[in-house]
């Protein structure tokens, strides 16, 4: 990106102003080798997002961000419903509550080790991963609206995981106020057998340890300590979330203009909150919300199951689930004043600080756990949410390392077989249905998930916990 369009605030922050049709200033969260390798459109997108109707304070980039559809992925934005704030099905993505959720299993690296090729077959064989893949579960109407109402609480109530499960997950494992009404038949179809399934893309089951802790007193109050495995899941809605964020942009982007909605980009196409189409879609994607806790929550039953077989006298224990692609309704503090906004977090993840009453008891006093996943062969982080980032991001950070590379250049580079045999070398175990899948994935297509780490860490909005390095990675 060109720095000389930006305004240095600081060692880890970059203005934006705000100018011609822009309503306020963006702020990016990023060091200079950061900021230098982050693409130009990073730079466009924000700004037109930007000059979306009622957005407050300001639009903000998260250290990872790269260019993604209509917002960037990494992006943040809050928006007033009482002064004409407008929804965005771009600003929430098409992977609807694409999220990470973290297992202590409760056993040593060394003892994964001791039957790490097997534990990696019998996880690659219970857990379907890949384009289409299906599960063993079948929806029927009823199920689906149950499913849909209830997110993680049906799928405990169904026998997929423990109920002490539900009070480690954002929302404690129900989105409210969902409408599956608002969700077509056509996205119904699409999930009924894929319930239980990782998917394609970035998403992945990883087995891990803790490498490095960085915070004894966080990490106790998480349970982690230094030699523990755990367990990393990360997957969304699946073909429901992608559905409804194809139709609802295209209906959004026929409407704008009966809305008064000048439109930047048709890649933002929104509606007014307040308005009968921007309930409609914030119905259907809190629905999504709980398809995509429910999928995870099945996911980790069938861990456990897999699990159980080496291990049976151990209890797969949830450290937390949180979501980085959705919309949620908060209060946050502006100027002085507490204000009702809905805040879009596109490829970037709620962090709320010490004393937040949405936090889970247990990590009240420390703050909410944040995953930030690298790439295969790569480290993943646990940090923890701060006071300072409800003023400095709405009480958002970053999730993941952020790509540096399409998915088109990194099959042109790398091969899949390749990458695998080089990640078994260094003791990595990669199992997926797709070779190519795998070079798209490569961890040079990355960024370097460290340095991301380190400027949100430095920026204030999280605090770092502990380094987890990968043993055995289920890819879609």
């Amino acid at each position: 990106m060109d720095t000389s369009k930006l305004e240095r605030l600081d060692e880890t922050r970059w203005r934006i102003p705000a100018t011609g049709s822009m309503q306020v200033p963006a702020v990016i969260f990023a060091d200079r080798d950061l900021i230098e390798d982050m693409d130009d459109k990073v730079h466009e997108q924000i700004c037109n997002v930007c000059r979306l109707p009622g957005i407050v304070k300001s639009a903000l980039v998260m250290p990872d961000a790269h260019w993604g559809y209509g917002f960037p992925i990494g992006g943040v934005a809050a928006f007033a419903a009482d002064e004409g704030g407008v929804i965005s099905a771009g600003g929430v993505g098409f992977d609807i509550s694409c999220g990470v959720r973290l297992i202590d299993t409760g056993v040593s690296r060394e003892a994964i080790q001791s039957v790490q090729a097997e534990l990696a077959h019998e996880l690659s064989r219970s857990t379907p991963a890949g384009v289409g893949s299906t599960g063993r579960i079948r929806l029927d109407d009823t199920d689906m609206d149950n499913m849909l109402t209830g997110g993680a609480k049906w799928a405990v109530a169904e026998g997929y995981g423990l109920p002490d499960d539900l009070e480690h997950i954002e929302e404690s494992g129900c989105q409210a106020d969902p409408d599956p009404a608002a969700v077509s038949a056509r996205a119904r179809r699409r999930q009924r057998n894929e319930m239980g399934t990782l998917g394609s893309g970035n998403h992945y089951l990883e087995v891990q340890y803790v490498s490095e802790v960085f915070n004894n007193s966080i990490a106790d109050a998480y349970g982690l300590r230094e030699g523990d495995a755990v367990i990393s899941i990360h997957c969304g809605s699946r073909g429901l979330g992608h559905q409804i964020g194809t139709e609802f942009l295209r209906e959004m982007a026929i409407s704008a203009e009966k809305y008064g909605i000048k439109l930047p980009d048709r890649e933002l196409a929104c509606a007014p909150i307040n308005s009968g189409l921007g309930q409609r879609y914030l119905g259907a994607m809190r629905a999504a919300v709980n398809c995509a806790l429910a999928n995870r929550q099945i996911l980790t039953h069938l861990t456990r199951t897999a699990f159980a077989q080496f291990f049976p006298d151990t209890t797969l224990k949830l450290v937390y689930d949180v979501s980085h692609n959705i919309c949620k309704e908060e209060h946050h503090v502006v100027d002085g004043e507490s204000l009702r906004l809905h805040v879009h977090r596109k490829g970037a993840t709620r962090a709320l600080g010490p004393g937040s009453k949405d936090v889970p008891a247990a990590f009240r006093n420390v703050g909410q756990p944040v995953f930030i996943g690298g790439s295969m062969g790569t480290s993943s982080y646990v940090l923890a949410g701060t006071e300072a980032g409800e003023e400095l991001a709405f009480s958002s950070a970053c999730h993941g390392a952020g790509r540096k590379m399409s998915r088109h250049q990194a099959r042109k580079r790398w091969r899949g077989r390749e990458i695998a045999d080089e990640l078994a070398q260094d003791g990595v175990i990669v199992r997926s249905p797709s070779s190519r899948g795998i070079a798209e994935e490569a961890p040079g297509a990355y960024k370097d998930v460290t340095g991301v780490v380190d400027a949100a860490d430095r920026a204030g909005l999280t605090t770092k916990v502990c380094r987890l390095r990968p043993m055995i990675c289920i890819k879609g």
